[in-house]
């Protein structure tokens, strides 16, 4: 005989008919609205990957000055700007093919270092101003902590 029928009801593991995929059937939580708005907070005001941002902008700016040298070297134009003034900043740089490689590699380690930094400061803007906020709500909270002793 099964008695399971005096047993609180669980979640069940249901096979659909037409696709044979098995779907587990469970109760939605409680707080649903709170969750559902969370994800997006969460995700705007987490931390940036210092790591990761330094290595994109570092692609970027590395590619950026050997584009820009290798369009000088093939069109030169007599009007365009003045890149060979790059050498007073990237050691061994030049307008030349070899110079466009020694521009990749330099703005490669400019844009890296620039990235981290920049995602740095944000992570700790951020922390600060979260720090604030989180003070500030304890302090309102607490306001009227004396009248109630």
């Amino acid at each position: 005989m099964n008695r399971r029928s005096n047993l609180r009801p669980r979640a069940r593991d249901h096979v659909l008919p037409y696709a044979e995929i098995s779907v587990t059937v469970t109760a939605k939580p409680p707080n649903s609205k709170a969750s559902v708005f969370q994800p997006p907070v969460a995700i705007a005001l987490g931390p940036a990957h210092k790591r990761a941002l330094g290595a994109a902008l570092g692609i970027v700016c590395g590619a950026g000055v050997f584009l820009i040298t290798v369009f000088h070297v093939v069109l030169h134009p007599t009007d365009g700007l003045e890149i060979g003034l790059l050498a007073q900043y990237f050691y061994g740089y030049e307008v030349s093919w070899q110079g466009a490689f020694v521009g990749l590699f330099w703005g490669c380690v400019t844009g890296f270092v620039a990235g981290w930094f920049l995602a740095f400061v944000r992570n700790f803007v951020i922390s600060v101003r979260m720090m604030l906020l989180r003070d500030k709500a304890e302090l309102a909270r607490m306001k009227d902590f004396l009248d109630y002793i």
